[in-house]
């Protein structure tokens, strides 16, 4: 007896060791060959559980599986809740509504007819399985959106109708089951189930909704007044915030099946429209604790399933799924949205990427089993059905969203850009430089002055300040994958590059040098509070502005087999051309940073440097590097003066400042008429 239980620990232990590495890898993975991670973490359930029979997680777990199940997917549902922003609703309101409205009964009835007609279900299986698929995942629609780039409007369609309709569909299926099971006396099986919807049970779902969406809203504002009056410390805010969750979703899940989803729904919304100072920080240590949820989840859900049960998924199965994915939503979406402001390659679109999730596949696990213990005929196959449909659809939306999205023009840019926070004569060159070199390139600044000189050379522009919510809101709606903070105040630099390195990552805001003496590892500014470095320490603000009055130019050379050794040199040098960035062949983008390895260059890529007037005429006129890099390391001998001089101790005097003023500027900043000192 002792040693079964110790090979069944050690089983649960091999069997959860295996899951969170292998989900965390597939996650890996994923990210690194740009696929769905959805599909990788489908497949290795399906490997480790029918397949090699590695885990059997409800034999692991016994009676605790299903609810451990329901509360993690409680979790996901509230992080999905806190990106659902009323401020989204200006311009997709209508298709939201369209969506949440009228698409989920059409949808529901198309769904109930296909399973009858395809597969011979009665109209009570036929309900009940329309109900559990009627919805889209948010465990699925998230981690395709934070892929996929989509424009923010078709993104928030899927966000909200996945969101708010998935405890729609799990309280519908709780209805229709309790109906079917009222109708099943005890020791009787019956081939037909004749539908008689009952007022006092729906009445009691819509009311216990009701009350959960109530008490989801009090405790989001209840959970404010603690953290905003000070009466939480900052290291209890994550567990009190998941806790309660937890104590919501249960607590409402008592009234009614499917209440508890609605209340923490609620509260996740309520929580991202009071816009809690400080929150921002948690909800990203939420979205890292949902990746390694989501991963696990799918994993053990699917390992879960018996080959008894795969061995279900028969022709006509196969048939349904195929018709819910291809036939049913798309119709039901074009019933829907007649008459709407969307567009067909909108409308296209959220008719094509419809994949169920982890809800639909724990309310089947719970549905199919208490359809068997009540003995109703055909109650087996429920559960094969709705997985079918799953597969079926995360395949189809995971291999084709992003190809389908470009397709439609309905992403925002398939090409790396970049933001440059500055708006100066020598940004708006490189921005310039970075457009003839393929790059896109936008100019924020929330000055009007700087911005006009970009769009009369029409480049992009944002006039907005980047640190407010306005300037987060315009950075959504617009592609960013690397920021560059040149502004000529240090300070506020790193303070972009900190509050954007969540969203970009810390390897993709990069700012101009506050100084050698600031990059100090002790006495200097922190690396968490600044970004990456652009190019050498010697590179300031005032070396930028300075060589550009000198005539110093950005320019774009394509890497010969030829010049790659010279320019290879030139990435730890500061003489001219400085390189300042790298475009690689695909328009992979890498930045020179002193802080990390050199960058490895390649016949054919594009190298963006920083030239002075000579090295501009000598590569004008095709004279070789080696003969431009031995010019500028001997500038004496050539007559021209226009080496690479040190970066400047101090700014030279603006006019307007007096001299105590121009005196007061830190170094790497320019002070400016209108400043107050």
């Amino acid at each position: 007896m002792g040693e079964t239980a110790i090979l069944t620990q050690s089983a649960l232990l091999i069997g959860l060791l295996a899951t969170f590495g292998a989900g965390m890898g597939a996650q890996l993975v994923a990210w690194r060959f740009k696929v769905p991670a959805i599909i990788l973490l489908f497949g290795l359930g399906l490997l480790f559980g029918p397949g090699l029979g590695l885990l059997h997680p409800s034999q692991f777990f016994g009676p605790m599986f299903r609810p451990l199940i329901s509360l993690l997917v409680a979790v996901v549902v509230a992080e999905g809740g806190m990106a659902l922003d009323f401020r989204q609703l200006r311009e997709a309101g209508e298709g939201v509504a369209r969506l949440t409205m009228l698409a989920l009964p059409v949808n529901w009835g198309l769904g109930a007819l296909a399973a009858h007609f395809i597969t011979g279900f009665d109209w009570g299986l036929s309900l009940l399985f329309g109900a559990i698929v009627v919805v889209t995942g948010p465990t699925v629609v998230m981690p395709l959106l934070r892929d996929a780039k989509l424009k923010p409007r078709i993104a928030a369609f899927l966000r909200w109708e996945a969101i708010l309709n998935d405890p729609v569909g799990a309280i519908l299926a709780g209805i229709v089951l309790e109906i079917m099971l009222l109708q099943v006396p005890a020791g009787h099986h019956h081939h037909h189930l004749v539908m008689a919807w009952s007022l006092d049970d729906l009445s009691g779902a819509l009311g216990a909704s009701c009350l959960g969406a109530m008490g989801g809203v009090v405790a989001a504002w209840g959970l404010k007044m603690l953290f905003t009056r000070d009466m939480v410390p900052e290291i209890f805010k994550v567990p009190i915030l998941l806790s309660m969750i937890l104590i919501i979703y249960q607590a409402c899940t008592l009234l009614a099946e499917g209440a508890g989803l609605v209340a923490v729904t609620a509260f996740g919304v309520a929580i991202a429209n009071f816009h809690i100072p400080g929150m921002a920080d948690l909800r990203r240590t939420k979205e890292a604790l949902v990746v390694l949820i989501v991963s696990v989840l799918f994993i053990i859900l699917t390992a879960d399933l018996q080959r008894s049960v795969l061995a279900d998924v028969s022709g006509p199965i196969m048939a349904l799924a195929l018709a819910m994915a291809f036939v049913v939503r798309p119709l039901g979406i074009t019933l829907s949205t007649i008459g709407s402001s969307m567009t067909w390659q909108e409308r296209l679109f959220v008719s094509w990427v419809a994949p169920r999730g982890i809800v639909a596949a724990a309310v089947a696990g719970t549905v199919g089993m208490k359809l068997l213990g009540a003995g109703v005929p055909g109650g087996g196959l429920i559960t094969p059905a709705v997985f079918a449909v799953i597969a079926v659809t995360m395949l189809a939306s995971g291999l084709t969203l992003k190809p389908l999205a470009r397709l439609l023009h309905l992403t925002m840019s398939n090409k790396p850009t970049v933001v440059i926070v500055g708006a100066r004569p020598w940004t708006i060159d490189l921005a310039e430089c970075l457009r003839q070199a393929s790059i896109p390139a936008m100019l924020v600044d929330d000055s009007q002055s700087g911005l006009t000189m970009a769009q009369g050379r029409g480049l992009p522009t944002l006039h907005a300040e980047v640190l407010s919510p306005h300037g987060e809101e315009a950075l959504e709606e617009r592609p960013v994958d690397y920021l560059i903070a040149a502004t000529g105040d240090c300070i506020y630099n790193g303070m972009v590059c900190s509050h954007l390195a969540p969203h970009l990552g810390r390897q993709r805001v990069f700012q101009v040098s506050p100084g050698v003496a600031r990059l100090d590892f002790y006495h200097g500014l922190s690396r968490d509070a600044r970004g990456r470095l652009l190019g050498q320490p010697e590179w300031t603000y005032m070396y930028f502005i300075q060589r550009y009055r000198e005539g110093w130019r950005f320019v774009s050379l394509e890497v010969t087999p030829d010049d790659l050794p010279v320019l290879t040199a030139m990435m730890n040098e500061v003489t001219p051309p400085l390189v300042v960035l790298v475009v690689k062949r695909g328009a992979v983008l890498a930045i020179h940073s002193a802080e990390e390895g050199a960058i490895v260059l390649q016949p054919g890529d594009t190298v963006v440097a920083f030239a002075s007037p000579f090295a501009q005429r000598k590569l004008h006129d095709n004279v070789s590097l080696h003969v431009v890099a031995e010019c500028a390391a001997n500038p004496e001998g050539h007559g021209h003066g226009q080496g690479a001089p040190s970066a400047p101790e101090a700014a030279p005097a603006v006019a307007g400042l007096s001299p105590t003023e121009q005196g007061s500027a830190r170094p790497g900043e320019v002070k400016q008429k209108g400043d107050v000192v």
